[in-house]
């Protein structure tokens, strides 16, 4: 079948991506360059153009990339029926554990990138956690226990538990796909979680003055 103008552009597209994760492998994206990109695709520098304004706007396609179906999976697992808490924390780190594993190489660039990228990239990891902690705020406001808490109570929770699988994401990359580091890193995050929570369903929001 012969590959069309879209098709032959995606491809492009996509090894372009490829390409930028690997040659970022134990290196940051401030010191890639775009005509190390094009060689390895084996495109002349100007046509990288075609698909991305510079080396910085590539970065921002990988954390979105990154990001985009971590917080879509992350979503559906708290959606359906009311699911408990303990039913969430679980859901949720098997979740991440599955997509970081699959998405190895993003999420390596996304912990060195959150340290040491341009400040664009680095405003944009930001900015999806800082989205990822609203979307979950917004659901745990719909759980059993937290009917009186205020909004900023919800807020704080939720910056909790998302600090934690950030940090639980970046030492999965650490464990290098080890599996018994993998497991004892899930599980470390469940307990972590779990305590958490504890805590949080004893809390109750001050009403306002």
């Amino acid at each position: 079948m012969t590959e069309t103008r879209v098709e032959r552009k995606e491809r492009t597209r996509r090894a372009i991506l490829d390409a930028a994760l690997q040659l970022c492998d134990g290196s940051s994206l401030v010191a890639l360059s775009l005509r190390q990109v094009a060689r390895e695709v084996g495109i002349v520098p100007t046509a990288f153009y075609r698909h991305f304004d510079s080396i910085e706007a590539l970065g921002l396609e990988l954390v979105d990339e990154s990001f985009a179906s971590l917080r879509s999976m992350l979503r559906d697992v708290r959606s359906g029926s009311q699911p408990s808490f303990s039913e969430v924390v679980d859901r949720s780190v098997g979740t991440l554990v599955e997509h970081v594993e699959r998405r190895g190489r993003h999420f390596a660039f996304i912990v060195r990138e959150r340290a040491a990228g341009p400040p664009a990239v680095r405003a944009a990891i930001r900015h999806q956690i800082e989205l990822a902690q609203h979307e979950l705020a917004t659901d745990l406001a719909r759980l059993p226990g937290t009917e009186a808490w205020s909004p900023e109570d919800l807020r704080v929770l939720s910056a909790l538990i998302v600090g934690a699988m950030v940090g639980t994401a970046e030492q999965i990359v650490q464990a290098d796909g080890r599996p018994d580091a993998v497991q004892q890193v899930a599980e470390t995050a469940r307990t972590q979680l779990r305590m958490v929570l504890i805590g949080a369903l004893q809390w109750r929001s001050t009403p306002p003055a």
